[in-house]
């Protein structure tokens, strides 16, 4: 399965320039995920999608990982848009995970684990959430909440799409999963923080 890396956002919360570069003990934000996906034994190419706004994203990746890692430029301002164009310049067939750049916290398991529940689902598309409880335990105001049979949920910025069916509908698997790591995402200077705060303690 090929992965793409949504690199095309400038970041303005968090106020530091292009927040896929932005540095998280000494290492991209965008790098954190695209170490995992590398890792993950279930995941082939790696492409990064990159807009107008986001240059120093495209030169940094191209520096960082000689042509190891693809960068396909979208036109910026429909994230839509923008997904469906990568999705057909990376020519990639069959099922496609669709990921955000600003995750730093997750692991190659947790990827891994996320593939093999699509698997077994069978359906062409697959969403990641966690609930909004986990979300507030890790000190985290999450933008956009889901009811989800009496649940609130939130997205997490992982999913998987069938890139064959990449401009339609597709029947959707919600995986909701209890894990802390898949709530923070790095929007804000505390958010930032907080992940350093984490990390730290890993070692």
């Amino acid at each position: 399965m090929d992965a793409i890396v949504m690199a095309g956002g400038f970041g303005q919360r968090l106020g530091m320039g292009e927040k896929p570069c932005v540095e998280l003990l000494g290492k991209p934000l965008i790098a954190y995920v695209i170490d995992t996906l590398r890792a993950s034994e279930n995941i082939d190419r790696v492409f990064v999608a990159v807009s107008p706004v986001t240059p120093r994203t495209e030169i940094m990746i191209q520096e960082r990982y000689k042509g190891e890692v693809r960068v396909i430029r979208t036109f910026g301002g429909n994230y839509v848009g923008d997904m469906v164009h990568a999705v057909e310049t990376a020519e990639t067939v069959g099922p496609v995970m669709i990921i955000m750049s600003d995750l730093p916290l997750i692991n190659p398991e947790l990827i891994d684990s996320v593939i093999k529940k699509y698997r077994e689902e069978g359906k062409p598309a697959l969403s990641v959430y966690v609930p909004i409880n986990v979300c507030k335990g890790a000190g985290i105001r999450p933008d956009t909440v889901f009811n989800k049979d009496g649940k609130l949920i939130v997205p997490s910025g992982i999913n998987i799409l069938d890139s064959s069916q990449i401009r339609n509908e597709q029947e959707d698997f919600n995986l909701i999963l209890d894990n802390p790591k898949l709530a923070i995402n790095v929007n804000t200077v505390k958010d930032l923080q907080h992940c350093k705060d984490l990390l730290q303690g890993q070692e």
